[in-house]
């Protein structure tokens, strides 16, 4: 188990910008597992916004493509998110996830079911 702690979330205008941090007690985490945000509506199924493995490899929804940067930080122990450009539709809780499976650093995947370790999620609300 990685734990996971997501914190930036908020309201902001549809324009404007947010950055999401995922942090971890574990040194080396963003460095030896593939990691990535998720978000969530209502009801919906969970599904990926943005993954990153080895080397700065990336693969993005095509509805933040653009818009949505995923990062890691230099210690090995956090991930971010910037968000720009905010839409209504991106109104959602965002989780950050880290994966265990080797391939992903190579071919990072934004399906869910291959993340097993999950933080607590933090809001983000965009008003148009």
């Amino acid at each position: 188990q990685v734990p996971l702690v997501e914190s930036g979330g908020g309201s902001v205008q549809a324009g404007g910008s947010l950055r999401l941090s995922c942090t971890t007690s574990e040194a080396g985490t963003s460095t030896n597992y593939c990691m990535g945000w998720f978000r969530q509506y209502p009801g919906k199924e969970r599904e990926g916004v943005a993954v990153i493995g080895r080397d700065g490899i990336t693969n993005y929804h095509g509805s933040v493509k653009g818009r949505f940067s995923i990062s890691k930080g230099n210690g090995g122990n956090t991930l971010y998110l910037q968000m720009n450009n905010l839409k209504s539709e991106d109104t959602a809780m965002y989780y950050c996830a880290a994966s265990g499976a080797h391939w992903c650093q190579w071919r990072p995947s934004l399906e869910k079911g291959i993340y097993g370790d999950w933080g607590q999620g933090t809001q983000v609300t965009v008003s148009s």
